[in-house]
């Protein structure tokens, strides 16, 4: 630790009020010791009167403050030194210099590249460097810069002072942020990534010289490993469990059985803070970007708040002086919406969010119509709605499969169908009925037909099962040593994937590499019941029947614990939202082609649930894209996506940016509609290069064909 220390010294802001921070920043091998004022630490705000309101950091902060100045040369806010090119689809991965020791600087750099690209698509052909990225200005003007963004940057834990829950919070500030115009958006990470998870789109602020406040709400990359009984530390990198203690990012909880005895019996597992922290990190997703945002503020206050006569930093610049905008995409626009709705303190002015992962309530029931007609199905939870996908894609698409996923999952995908059917859950004498029998279901369970295509592509990725597991253990608040239905998380070795030690070059790169679900990062799901004992899920072979059907009774498991337990229904019940954001202007975007938050249980009842709850307060707009899809990062990579998709990542910057004009200027947010974009096209690879004609803009005045409304507790899509 101390030589890590060592090589960071020069660039440590040692602020004398904050000596005794030094010894602790080596114990948590932070970045940076608790700074305060500006650049030149001369309190930013000069002289003043006797402190009045002192900057007391938020109590929910434990320990060490980490806090970086980046020159925006060599390292920056937003690309970590790397710039546009060095973010583009073709660039290489920075290498740590010793792999299996990555610095805090490394790693960081790391996962600022791997986030970054995986939430957006970083080819040339696809947008990248014309309608969007690094060196696109905040007017949409394409410019020569890399788009480097100088500034300072404040991290810290958020806990009870158990270091049970040690959310991670964080806070950019750029240079040119403007004290006397401050505006400030939440960053929220996506999915169940890490802090940096919502780094495309924290861009959107730091162009506009506005702060970003981020947070992992209680989610995270990097696993604690059991067979080394390693953890992370809040920077990535890695220490033994009991010399971490509080001070760990996250490390698991046992169950009925100790954490020692379940690696004898089990050795090579590893646990993920989403699935195994047993906190159910959705119920908190709300107050955690509250957090991050109120630390964020602190953050601004303690680089440019007056100083009073005393010495004491000032809260001078209040909540009711910073314009304020949470946004964020996926998990993290489901967690934007759930801090508007409970943002009782008046932190929040204005929402906007992208594809959000928001869960309705059984009361008021919310109908959907597209074209008149009601959808199969709506408003479902999205446990109840994954579950029925990792029962039923996978044999959807089998029948379908563009190459190469045809030699990937034909097998599995075909003897899932034929044990669906012979367990009565399916019907069809040949595969193509089977598959057609599969999709009709799917139909009837709320996908649109737009999202056929995905199937195929979304089960080879196993994105169904990895999210039914990781949510069945958060919401059932089940510890690794459960290995609920039968799943634990490994390494796999082998022609079958039996686990394996996870290789520890690997595992040092977790916090920068990983998602926090598996597969990911050499880490994928482990059917406990194969025949022959544990092996890959995807590739099992079940124990009864010996049919290699990528587990149907495991998803068959996940699938009945919504109605039998009650823990994990309980754990639901804290994950419901209310409609209600507070007569904040607010905009969601949504691609309806999603195949993984289908519209018709996210988006468009939520404009319905919102419209009950508020009536005629109500200020919110949904703008619903076609040939969107949840995946941005996918479509120059897996085939046939760049053909048929356009990125969403367009439609989040407009939003931002009429939600922005909103509450500067007073012009009013766009009416909901569907936006009609064009694809790409062409059939081979690569696509034809995407120009502004392929994504039009959201129209002030939509054409009455697109226009999207609600009457009473009716949503009404037009086709």
């Amino acid at each position: 630790m101390t030589h890590s220390l060592a090589t960071r010294a020069g660039k440590l802001l040692v602020d004398p009020r904050c000596q005794t921070a030094i010894a602790a920043a080596v114990a948590v091998l932070l970045i940076g010791a608790c700074g305060g004022g500006d650049d030149n630490n001369n309190g930013g705000g000069g002289g003043g009167p006797t402190t009045q309101n002192p900057n007391n950091r938020p109590t929910f902060v434990v320990g060490t403050i980490g806090v970086q100045n980046y020159d925006g040369n060599t390292d920056d806010l937003l690309t970590a030194g790397l710039g546009k090119d060095g973010l583009i689809a073709t660039a290489t991965a920075p290498v740590p210099a010793d792999p299996a020791a990555p610095t805090a600087a490394e790693l960081r750099r790391i996962a600022i590249f791997n986030n970054y690209r995986a939430i957006v698509d970083t080819n040339p052909l696809g947008g990248y460097g014309s309608l969007y990225g690094p060196n696109v200005d905040a007017q949409g003007n394409v410019t020569a810069s890399q788009g480097k963004v100088p500034g300072t940057e404040y991290i810290a834990f958020a806990d009870d002072g158990t270091g049970q829950q040690n959310v991670t919070v964080m806070a950019q500030i750029p240079t040119n942020f403007d004290p006397a115009n401050p505006c400030l958006i939440s960053a929220t990470s996506s999915g169940s990534r890490g802090i940096y998870g919502g780094i495309s789109v924290g861009e959107w602020g730091l162009k506009r010289g506005c702060a970003v406040a981020y947070t992992d709400k209680g989610t995270g990359a990097a696993p604690h490993d059991l067979d080394s009984d390693t953890v992370p530390l809040i920077n990535g990198t890695r220490q033994a469990r009991t010399g971490a203690g509080k001070l760990a990012q996250f490390a698991a909880q046992p169950g009925a059985q100790t954490l020692a005895d379940f690696t004898t019996a089990n050795p090579h597992r590893l646990a993920y803070k989403h699935a195994h922290s047993k906190q159910n990190p959705e119920a908190n997703w709300g107050l955690n970007t509250l957090q991050a945002i109120e630390f964020a503020i602190w953050a601004i206050n303690d680089k440019f708040g007056t100083v009073g006569s005393d010495g004491v930093r000032q809260a001078s610049i209040g909540k009711d002086k910073i314009l304020v905008i949470a946004s964020a995409v996926s998990n993290g626009g489901g967690a934007a919406i759930a801090a508007a709705e409970q943002d009782t303190n008046g932190l929040i002015d204005g929402v906007a969010v992208g594809e959000p992962n928001v869960n309705m309530p059984a009361v008021p029931a919310i109908t959907v119509k597209r074209g008149g007609v009601t959808v199969g199905s709506s408003g479902r939870h999205l446990y109840d709605y994954t579950t029925t996908a990792n029962l039923f894609s996978l044999c959807a698409g089998t029948a379908t499969l563009p190459a190469p996923f045809t030699s990937v999952v034909a097998i599995q995908g075909a003897n899932r169908c034929g044990s669906l059917v012979g367990n009565g859950q399916l019907t069809g004498a040949s595969l193509t009925d089977q598959s057609t029998d599969a999709f009709t279901r799917l139909h009837a369970a709320g996908w649109e037909p737009e999202s056929d295509v995905l199937h195929a592509s979304l089960s080879s990725l196993e994105v169904a099962s990895s999210i039914s597991v990781t949510y069945a253990n958060s919401y059932s608040r089940a510890s690794v040593t459960d290995k609920l239905c039968d799943y634990t998380f490994a390494s796999p070795g082998g022609a079958t994937g039996t686990p394996v030690t996870i290789p520890p070059n690997i595992l040092a790169l977790t916090f920068s590499t990983g998602n926090g679900v598996p597969p990911s990062t050499g880490v994928t799901l482990m059917n406990e019941k194969a025949q022959g004992g544990p092996a890959r899920d995807f590739l099992s072979t079940n124990s009864v029947g010996g049919v290699a059907d990528a587990n149907l009774p495991g998803a068959n498991c996940l699938r009945d614990l919504l109605t039998n337990s009650a823990a994990l229904q309980a754990g639901i019940g804290q994950t419901l939202r209310t409609g209600n954001l507070r007569g904040k202007p607010a905009m969601i975007v949504h691609g309806r082609s999603d195949g993984l938050l289908p519209v018709n249980h996210t988006s468009r009842p939520y404009l319905g649930l919102n419209k009950v709850a508020e009536g005629t307060a109500s200020k919110l707009s949904y703008i619903e894209v076609t040939n969107g899809q949840h995946f941005d990062a996918f479509i120059d990579v897996l085939p046939g996506y760049a053909n048929t998709f356009i990125p969403l990542h367009v439609y989040l910057n407009r939003a931002l940016d009429a939600v922005y004009a909103n509450l500067r200027s007073g012009t009013a947010l766009p009416p909901s509609q569907v936006v009609r974009t064009t694809p790409r096209g062409g059939s081979a690879a690569p696509a034809p290069q995407i120009l502004p004609s392929n994504v039009p803009p959201i129209a002030a005045t939509p054409a009455a064909g697109d226009v999207i409304s609600v009457s009473g507790s009716t949503v009404n899509v037009p086709n």
